[in-house]
């Protein structure tokens, strides 16, 4: 997926004027960059289909910083409601949302609704409910912000897992440089305004992420030379 020529603002603001940048499909591109930047302006650009947006069709899902769920359906309801339009089979519609509610360790909560949860089981089911969708991108914005090292850590596990059964091509919108670099297979840093892609930097480690390791720590570097 591409960005070509980006313009957009509100009045005087000009958050982008002829921005471009590039993301790899099917994998997972982590933004950074300081609050007010245009991070989450840059996502609904792709959500809506601005015309410099240029990707393969597909339908795109959206995982936000807050669970979003509908208050007066059931976690299961919650999931079938994105589903009806799509797949029209409810045996089909019941059996992805089954194996979707394993996955995220929430099969025993089918039945609760969202104010019987506890944050972390919302945003779980926040996640399933996105990669439910048959959608070939999937945009994040900062979905574990503010979750303490313990729940972000399980979160990130279950992320993961499920990217492997639903590949998807991944915008992931965060402040936490270890979360990018954890996460991301290409990690773009936005600067300046109006802002631009300062920085690209590809992350080619192969099985387990070590955050140790040598080139980890030179794209570290590099992102905190562009970030601070």
């Amino acid at each position: 997926m591409e960005i070509k020529n980006l313009s957009f603002g509100y009045g005087d603001n000009i958050i982008f004027k002829d921005f471009s940048c590039s993301f790899l499909d099917g994998k997972v591109n982590c933004v950074l960059g300081e609050s007010g930047i245009g991070k989450t302006t840059l996502l609904n650009a792709i959500a809506r289909g601005d015309d410099a947006v240029i990707k393969e069709g597909g339908e795109v899902s959206y995982v936000f910083q807050q669970p979003r769920l509908v208050p007066a359906l059931t976690v299961y309801q919650n999931l079938e409601l994105v589903l009806r339009s799509v797949i029209k089979d409810k045996k089909e519609r019941k059996e992805k949302i089954k194996n979707a509610l394993y996955t995220v360790e929430l099969n025993d909560k089918a039945d609760a609704f969202p104010k019987e949860l506890s944050g972390g089981q919302m945003q779980r089911a926040s996640l399933a409910r996105a990669f439910i969708y048959p959608s070939n991108i999937l945009l994040c914005d900062e979905p574990f912000k503010g979750l303490d090292i313990a729940l972000k850590s399980r979160l990130v596990k279950i992320f993961l897992s499920l990217l492997e059964s639903e590949r998807k091509t991944v915008i992931f919108v965060t402040h936490d440089i270890e979360e990018a670099l954890l996460l991301g297979d290409r990690i773009t840093v936005l600067k300046g305004k109006p802002a631009t892609a300062a920085l690209s930097v590809d992350i080619t480690d192969s099985g387990g992420r070590d955050l140790s390791s040598e080139k980890i720590n030179e794209a570290r570097k590099k992102i905190l030379h562009y970030l601070l």
